[in-house]
C-alpha cells in the first residue's frame, strides 16, 4: 500500500490474515551498531550544532640539530593550532492519524466480517494506532540511517532553513579513493587503508559498509569455493588486512556506487533533547473530527569523530 498523508481509515488500511511483514529494506545496521535510537552509546547536547573533533597536526618529523650553546637559550615557541569540525542535529518528525471507524473494526479481516482464528489465523494488527506509531518509528529509523550515511551538511541559519546533519560518507575528505567508474578492486581497498594509516587512523573498530551489489563484489574478490560437494557459494564477513581485521556489513542505505570504512569507536548518535519531553517522543495532537492524531518528534545528528579515522571509495560501477 502506498504511503498516504490522510488518516488511516477502514478503506485505506485494511486488515489481512497471517504474519505481518514489514516490506522493503528496513535494516539499519550503521545506526544499530553506533547506539540506535533507544539508548546505547549516545550524546546529548543543548544546541543543534555540536563539535565532532578538534583536528591538529604535528610538524614534519626531522632530526633536531641543537648545540650545547643553543640549548642555553629557550627555542622559539611553536604553537600547535587546533581547528574545529562540527555537525548539526536535524528535525525528524512524523504524524499519524487514525479514524474512529478504523479503530472500531480492528478485528475485521479483509473480505470477512469476523476473525476466525482456527480457519483464518490470527489478525496481526489488533490496535491500529499502535501499529501506525510503530510503522512511523521504523520510517524514522531508516531515514536516520540514510542521513547518517549520506546526509549533506547544512546549518540552519534561520527558522526557514532546514538543518541537515552531515553523513559520514561525505565527511571522508582526507581519506577517499576515486573508483573511476570501474568495479571495486582489492587495489582500491589497499589504497584506501594505506591513506587511512598515513592519516593517523586508529583502526580501533573498523567496519566496511557496502550495499548489496558491492557486498557480492567483495565475495567475488576475497572468497574461495569450499571443497564440499554439498556446500556452494560464499559470504565474506571479515577481511584480514595489513593494518586491521576489517568487518564487512551489508547496509541497504549505502549509495550503490560507494563503499565506506568507518571506525565505530568514535561514532555515536547525538540528541538535542526537548525539555520535559525527551530525545525522540510521541505526543497526541489536538483533535479535529473523528480521529486520533499524534506526532513523533526528535532532533538528531551524527557525531562521527575525526573524519581522518574513516575512508570512502566513490564512483564505482554498480551494475
Amino acid at each position: 500500500m502506498a504511503n498516504t498523508n490522510n488518516p488511516a481509515t477502514m478503506w485505506n488500511a485494511p486488515n489481512y490474515v497471517g504474519p505481518l511483514y514489514q516490506l522493503g529494506a528496513n535494516q539499519t545496521p550503521f545506526l544499530n551498531m553506533i547506539g540506535g535510537l533507544q539508548g546505547g552509546r549516545v550524546a546529548r547536547v543543548n544546541s543543534m550544532e555540536f563539535p565532532v573533533a578538534q583536528p591538529w597536526a604535528l610538524e614534519a618529523a626531522s632530526q633536531p640539530v641543537i648545540t650545547e650553546t643553543d640549548s642555553l637559550a629557550a627555542p622559539t615557541a611553536w604553537t600547535y593550532v587546533r581547528a574545529r569540525d562540527v555537525n548539526t542535529c536535524q528535525i525528524f518528525q512524523k504524524a499519524i492519524s487514525v479514524s474512529y471507524v478504523k479503530q472500531s473494526v480492528s478485528g475485521v479481516v479483509e473480505g470477512f466480517t469476523t476473525t476466525n482464528q482456527t480457519m483464518l489465523g490470527d489478525q496481526p494488527v489488533s490496535n491500529e494506532k499502535d501499529f501506525q506509531i510503530a510503522a512511523a518509528m521504523k520510517q524514522i529509523a531508516v531515514d536516520v540511517e540514510y542521513s547518517f550515511l549520506n546526509g549533506s551538511y547544512q546549518l540552519a541559519t534561520s527558522a526557514a532553513v532546514a538543518a541537515k546533519t552531515g553523513g559520514i560518507v561525505p565527511a571522508c575528505a582526507t581519506c577517499t579513493v576515486a573508483g573511476g567508474s570501474g568495479y571495486l578492486t582489492k587495489a582500491m581497498i589497499d589504497e584506501l587503508l594505506r591513506e587511512m594509516a598515513m592519516a593517523g587512523a586508529a583502526f580501533a573498530n573498523p567496519v566496511m559498509f557496502v550495499n548489496a551489489f558491492q557486498k557480492q563484489r567483495l565475495s567475488d574478490l576475497f572468497g574461495y569455493a569450499p571443497e564440499d560437494r554439498n556446500v556452494g557459494g560464499m559470504n565474506i564477513k571479515q577481511i584480514e588486512t595489513d593494518f586491521t581485521m576489517l568487518g564487512i556489513v551489508w547496509a541497504p542505505k549505502m549509495v550503490t556506487t560507494k563503499v565506506l570504512i568507518a571506525d565505530l569507536s568514535v561514532c555515536r548518535p547525538v540528541f538535542c533533547s526537548v525539555p520535559d519531553k525527551g530525545d525522540l517522543f510521541y505526543e497526541d495532537l489536538a483533535k479535529v473530527g473523528a480521529s486520533e492524531k499524534g506526532q513523533i518528534y526528535g532532533q538528531i545528528g551524527l557525531d562521527f569523530g575525526p573524519e581522518e579515522y574513516h575512508g570512502s571509495i566513490t564512483g564505482l560501477l554498480d551494475a
